[in-house]
């Protein structure tokens, strides 16, 4: 992919239009679960959500891919300490130790049906895995756009990456939604297309689910993007400065951003 180059999503379309003329991206619907678990019983769970359910859910039509992320604990961010805000509402639940993320050809493969009620459809057996569930959160969103890193091409690998971070927020006002916009645009994604380590990075935008917005960055590794993305805009303050601006006026998800590795499929 060249650089600057960044796809742009229409919900309402099974591909993504790059007015630049690239190969456009294959999933435009992604589908994100997260949540916790108990102590007890932990290992059939995942055996299960591993060897049945994500399967049954990659047989739906227009599901594409799909990858499962353990959290990690106490990852280096970037920015001052205290920077990030995260929501009050005791109303949006807090699990996230676990991410689940499906791709299909757009949000629409994963409302036909709606998660709840395709979560109520299944035998009783796998029901009681999924109530081992806690906090669950999930968001149901649209690719609105995408850009490709220098190591893009290194992967043979189909799935999501080894290492993700995602963040999940939403904004206060429509001024500070133009703002976000224009930062994405003008500064974050241009800036991932250079930064080594990085695979991809997906600007996400909500059809279902608390959070209007979300940013998945993959990374070859956890250690790769410790190193490299924590402190990639030092060099640059005017740019640095922007996004201390933009990321003070955000909402965040509880535990949001999470920097997370990928358990499933396992990684070779």
């Amino acid at each position: 992919m060249r650089d600057n180059v960044i796809e742009y999503a229409d919900a309402n379309q099974s591909q993504n239009i790059n007015l630049q003329g690239e190969e456009p991206v294959v999933n435009s619907g992604i589908w994100i679960t997260w949540y916790n678990l108990p102590e007890s019983g932990r290992e059939a769970y995942l055996s299960w959500v591993h060897g049945a359910y994500i399967p049954r859910v990659l047989a739906r039509p227009g599901v594409l891919s799909a990858a499962h992320y353990a959290s990690e604990s106490k990852v280096p961010i970037s920015g001052e300490q205290g920077r990030l805000r995260h929501t009050n509402d005791s109303a949006v639940p807090a699990g996230d130790r676990y991410i689940l993320v499906f791709g299909g050809k757009n949000p629409y493969a994963f409302a036909d049906p709606m998660p709840a009620t395709f979560h109520a459809g299944l035998p009783e057996q796998d029901r009681n895995m999924l109530a081992m569930r806690v906090g669950e959160r999930s968001n149901v969103m649209t690719v609105e756009a995408q850009v490709h890193g220098p190591d893009a091409k290194q992967r043979d690998d189909p799935a999501f990456s080894p290492c993700i971070q995602l963040g999940s927020f939403n904004s206060g006002s429509y001024v500070e939604e133009d703002e976000l916009a224009d930062w994405y645009a003008k500064w974050r994604l241009p800036c991932m297309e250079k930064l080594p380590g990085c695979v991809r990075v997906w600007k996400l935008v909500s059809v279902s689910g608390w959070a209007k917005h979300a940013v998945l960055y993959e990374f070859t590794s956890v250690e790769i993007r410790n190193a490299k993305f924590v402190d990639h805009e030092s060099t640059n303050p005017e740019m640095e400065g922007w996004t201390d601006r933009v990321v003070r006026k955000l909402v965040h998800a509880p535990g949001s951003p999470n920097v997370a590795r990928r358990i499933w499929p396992p990684v070779t």
